[in-house]
Parts: structure tokens; C-alpha cells; sequence
């Protein structure tokens, strides 16, 4: 018998943990691929080799999740996260642990999934999420740039 692939591993995860869908689980490895590109200084041109092990933190993949989600989403990231029901850090956690079931990702020793908790200062995602754009004119490009403040 062979080993299941990635897919059939993913496949089964998602048959066996139904709290959180798909396309979480899909934004979760993106907001990890940007994380791991931050922490080990890897160019967004570069090919990261399945073979190397790049760790990140609970944190460092909180603030990636948050700085993602804001850069996909905008204002509209804690709609996002809402539906797909993942509404604090822990839930994260879950997902993380989850994938680290099924072999889809890799751990130390020493991570657990309690590192999650009460990431962002114990805020809900609603919270973390309460963003306002900031429009700007920027008469060189003849174009609206817009960017993100924090609400609170």
C-alpha cells in the first residue's frame, strides 16, 4: 500500500474535521507561505523546497494571518474569518494542529497548540479586524492608494 498523497491527506483531514472549511484551511497555508517568506527572508520570486523545514512561531504566524487577511480582505476580514468560522486565535491553533495531524505540516517538540491562545491580547478576530481605510490621491500615478488603521 502507499503513502496518501498530500491531497488525499488534505482530502481526509477535511472529512474528519469538519469545523472549518476549505478555503480557511487554503487561506491559512497562504498566510503561512507569507510567513515563512517574512521570518527566513525568502523573496516572494523564490521557491521554497518541500524538503527544508522553515519554522514559524505561534505569534510570528498570528501577526501573518492578520497582515494577510487585511491585505486579501480589507475591512471586510472579519466578515471573512467570521464565515468561515474562525473568530479567535485558538481557532487558528486548531486549524494548525489539524493540518499537523494529517501530516500536511511540521512541528518541534516543544510547539503546542496552546501557544495559540490568547494571541492578539486575548481579542476576537472582530476586534483585530476593526480596521478603517485611509484613501490617498497620489497625483504621480494618478490613482487612489488605500491602506488600513486600526479602528480602536
Amino acid at each position: 500500500m502507499t503513502d496518501p498523497t498530500p491531497e488525499q491527506r488534505f482530502a481526509g483531514m477535511l472529512k474528519a474535521s469538519t469545523e472549518y472549511p476549505r478555503e480557511a484551511y487554503a487561506f491559512l497555508f497562504d498566510a503561512l507561505d507569507h510567513s515563512v517568506r517574512h521570518v527566513h527572508s525568502i523573496e516572494s520570486y523564490q521557491q521554497i523546497e518541500n524538503d527544508e523545514f522553515y519554522h514559524v512561531e505561534a505569534q510570528e504566524l498570528l501577526e501573518s494571518v492578520r497582515q494577510f487577511a487585511i491585505l486579501e480582505f480589507g475591512c471586510l476580514a472579519g466578515c471573512v474569518f467570521d464565515s468561515w468560522g474562525v473568530v479567535a486565535s485558538e481557532d487558528v491553533g486548531m486549524m494548525v494542529f489539524h493540518l499537523i495531524e494529517h501530516q500536511l505540516l511540521g512541528k518541534k517538540d516543544s510547539d503546542r497548540i496552546n501557544d495559540f491562545d490568547r494571541g492578539f491580547g486575548g481579542l476576537t478576530f472582530h476586534e483585530v479586524f476593526a480596521i478603517e481605510p485611509q484613501l490617498e490621491y497620489c497625483q504621480e500615478k494618478d490613482e487612489w492608494i488605500a491602506s488600513y488603521r486600526s479602528a480602536s
